[in-house]
């Protein structure tokens, strides 16, 4: 993929590869290199590397595995005379942007014909922190001015007024000191009726002193506070000028997260409709990340236009996955993806120079064609593919999607986590860049890196470490440079320097990345609660009331069965429907964890035959003030059951 300006937006060249290309002109040999472009002569001085020292440090490396893979990509395409299609980023118009932007974050009945219905919005609004809230408060004041210029005719709420709406169902007036979600110390576990509830953690000013008190290194990543948070209080902090994002790091922080006794959540263990408040939550959190540390957020659109409609190459995921899953219904990852990763490890992933060494653009070339008319056939032969065209294919399969891996959408914001001030908000921003890729996106992107770094692991034998294999993916997954310039310019090499260091990020912290913030979680946890009580004063009219508590007690009544009377204080019951022993009271103490739990069932057996193993089932928490969430093995039950009291806890496989 190419990048050039256009006259309304930027044109982004895809280039179909029916008729196939390889990574690099072939019969080139080995010590034998020519830049097409001088990129060795225009490197702009200053900007050489010391190739002593750090395995990790792109600062003392030359550039070479970089540009030779842009090389490479370079001439495929000069070999590839089949059709371009433009790709249009739409440059949007004044308002559109922060207008969209709102649309996405669930907040469009903020602003338009629709801004009096607005009580969900206002339950959503309500668990927002300070940084949250004032990125929203930003936005429909863009919104609104535009409108007013443009003359709607319908009603224009001021945004004072949307947020002193929320702020007055708690009795409160927002001055814009304290986030309109905050409660007072005193009452910060009052629900909105008055009655008491499980405290969540919302990372807003009630809980600088806890970000101050909390122990924890440099190396700590905290999930429990609002990443913008963080960041607006250590923003004039010595401690915020530590790990630099900068290309004069050296190895890269060993961050961890600390242990969390409610356990952790992976992106996959909430239920869709928790899932969608997460999507709008990290949306907002991202932009607030970036409002705080001076970086412009701005997502961009791909206008519509023509794909191929069947094949491997060039097909959008989406409608790749449509036809995968007529032949391995469930599948999530592109069959041809798969095959390609399992082909190249099936050799070995010690080969030198893996990833590094181009296939033969004519070998590949053929390759291509033949796949497109023989893969699904499955009349294709593999004994024919050798390991390098192999990884050639593979990455590219991954420059031909019609848009970007990463999104036309978020591609410029992972790009410019690069500028972001320090590692740790770097490693924050594409953490909630990873949330909010599409789920076949990010399905496919959590393949690919998990692949990169099993090729690192032997990178005693192949000679691929961290930095060589983020230097050679870096070209497939990012566009190349800024938007059409010709020449090496210093920001050209620090675009490239960047892209290469985002993209060792990615593969050095992928576990941490598909985690789900737990300040995050617990604002979902928040808006199901707020929820469900104002749909209870929706219903207040004294008839249904009664009616409701007449049916619902006798609901009760006839569910109740002895066991369920005869639980005591401190107990929970678990359902396991999938297994042999169906239903057992578990006495909560401060040790016990999930993972335990199963264990405890999967001993109970009866004369039915065991057919899950340890490792396919898992402990979920159902309802209360969650939709479902699947529970790691480290969770203490005791701890989790404080934050949810409500919730039912069934034991079954995964859903995959």
């Amino acid at each position: 993929m190419s990048w050039r300006s256009g006259s309304r937006g930027v044109v982004l060249t895809a280039y179909h590869p029916s008729g196939g290309a390889g990574d690099a002109a072939g019969g080139r040999r080995s010590g034998q290199y020519t830049m097409n472009h001088d990129h060795s002569k225009k490197i702009p001085d200053g900007a050489s590397f010391d190739r002593s020292g750090s395995q990790d440090s792109l600062d003392e490396l030359s550039m070479d595995d970089y540009w030779k893979e842009l090389e490479n990509i370079h001439e495929t395409r000069g070999n590839n005379h089949e059709e371009r299609v433009a790709l249009v980023v739409k440059e949007p118009d004044e308002g559109e942007l922060e207008e969209e932007w709102l649309k996405e974050a669930g907040l469009s009945n903020l602003f338009g014909e629709s801004s009096g219905d607005s009580q969900e919005s206002m339950v959503f609004l309500s668990t927002l922190t300070r940084t949250q809230k004032a990125a929203v408060e930003k936005r429909v004041e863009t919104v609104t001015q535009t409108m007013r210029k443009r003359n709607k005719q319908h009603q224009i709420p001021d945004v004072r007024d949307i947020f002193r709406l929320q702020n007055d169902s708690k009795g409160k007036v927002c001055d814009g000191s304290e986030p309109s979600a905050v409660r007072t110390i005193e009452n910060k576990n009052e629900t909105h009726d008055g009655t008491k509830g499980p405290k969540f953690s919302l990372g807003t000013d009630e809980q600088k002193s806890l970000l101050e008190d909390m122990p924890s290194s440099d190396t700590d990543i905290n999930l429990e506070i609002s990443f913008a948070e963080q960041a607006a209080n250590l923003k004039d902090s010595s401690v915020g000028k530590m790990y630099k994002g900068g290309g004069g790091d050296t190895l890269l922080p060993n961050f961890r997260l600390p242990k969390d006794k409610t356990g952790t959540t992976k992106i996959g263990d909430l239920a869709p409709q928790d899932m969608k408040k997460v999507y709008s939550l990290a949306l907002i959190e991202l932009t607030a990340l970036y409002d705080i540390l001076g970086t412009e957020f701005k997502q961009q659109k791909a206008v519509k236009i023509k794909t191929k409609d069947s094949g491997l190459f060039g097909v959008p995921l989406s409608l790749l996955l449509e036809q995968d899953q007529k032949k391995v219904p469930g599948t999530k990852i592109p069959l041809i993806f798969q095959k390609l990763i399992a082909q190249i490890e099936e050799t070995t992933l010690e080969t030198e120079g893996l990833l590094r060494i181009p296939g033969v653009a004519t070998r590949v070339k053929g390759l291509c064609q033949e796949l497109e008319a023989k893969f699904y056939e499955g009349t294709f032969n593999w004994e024919n593919v050798k390991q390098h065209d192999a990884a050639s294919l593979l990455k590219l399969f991954i420059r031909e999607l019609p848009q970007p891996l990463l999104t036309v959408e978020y591609l410029k914001a992972f790009q410019d986590v690069q500028n972001l001030p320090t590692r740790k908000q770097q490693l924050q921003a594409l953490n909630l860049l990873v949330i909010l890729l599409p789920e076949a996106n990010r399905d496919t992107l959590k393949v690919l890196l998990e692949f990169l770094q099993r090729v690192i692991d032997h990178r005693d034998k192949n000679k691929m470490t961290l930095k060589n294999v983020a230097m050679v993916m870096a070209p497939n997954l990012f566009t190349f440079h800024g938007l059409g310039s010709k020449t090496i310019e210093q920001s050209e090499f620090v675009m490239a320097a960047g892209t290469a260091n985002v993209m060792r990020f990615m593969i050095q912290y992928q576990k941490l990345l598909w985690t789900i913030p737990k300040f995050i979680v617990n604002q979902v946890r928040k808006q199901n609660t707020e929820s469900q009580k104002k749909e209870k004063k929706d219903k207040a009219m004294k008839k249904l009331l009664k009616k409701m508590a007449y049916d619902r007690e006798k609901h009760e009544k006839q569910e109740k069965t002895p066991n369920d009377t005869d639980v005591p204080q401190g107990v929970i019951r678990v359902q396991a429907p999938h297994l042999s022993k169906v239903s057992m009271a578990i006495q909560l103490t401060e040790e016990l964890k999930a993972g335990e739990i199963v264990a405890r069932f999967l001993s109970q057996k009866s004369g039915n035959v065991q057919t899950l193993k340890k490792e396919e089932i898992f402990l979920y928490e159902i309802g209360g003030n969650i939709g479902e969430r699947c529970l790691d093995d480290d969770t203490y039950m005791k701890d989790l059951y404080q934050l949810n009291p409500n919730a039912e806890w069934v034991i079954k496989p995964k859903q995959s």
